[in-house]
């Protein structure tokens, strides 16, 4: 079994702007891929995610839409020394409308091998959903870039 985490957040805002803040690569540029984004996620695209303060720009593969409901993305596991040889991980995104008007995200990542390297590149996945999350929000309900100089 690989090793695999759930991060979730709330955010003040229609299921629909939501979606539209990570699919649109505009708007997912403003407060996440520090570098830009390229390609708008739609099924069977292949796009590229830039991180100006993380090294180099990655292919993110999309392998299913679902508008307004879920994306799921496949990408490089970082390159981490894994003894055991390069391998892709599955990201899953969740949109829930909630009663409230808000909406739930779930980010969901799995297939980190049971290794060291696994366990270390895990980790650090889970800290970037879960500033993403945040930065999400902020950019959606206030227009704020919460990354920016974050990291750098």
């Amino acid at each position: 079994m690989a090793y695999e985490f759930t991060v979730r957040g709330r955010i003040s805002r229609p299921v629909h702007e939501v979606f539209d803040a990570v699919a649109d690569p505009t708007q997912l540029s403003h407060y996440f891929t520090t570098g830009g984004a390229k390609g708008r996620l739609e099924t069977g695209a292949t796009v590229t995610w830039d991180f100006h303060d993380f090294p180099g720009a990655f292919p993110v593969n999309v392998v299913e839409v679902v508008p307004n409901k879920k994306i799921v993305l496949t990408w490089d596991a970082p390159p981490d020394d894994d003894p055991a040889g390069n391998y892709q991980t599955t990201v899953t995104m969740g949109f829930e409308s909630l009663e409230d008007g808000r909406t739930l995200v779930s980010i969901h990542e799995a297939g980190w091998r049971e290794n060291e390297a696994g366990q270390k590149a895990s980790y650090g996945n889970c800290e970037g959903w879960t500033g993403m999350l945040c930065a999400m929000r902020v950019w959606v309900e206030y227009g704020i870039n919460l990354r920016e100089g974050f990291y750098k």
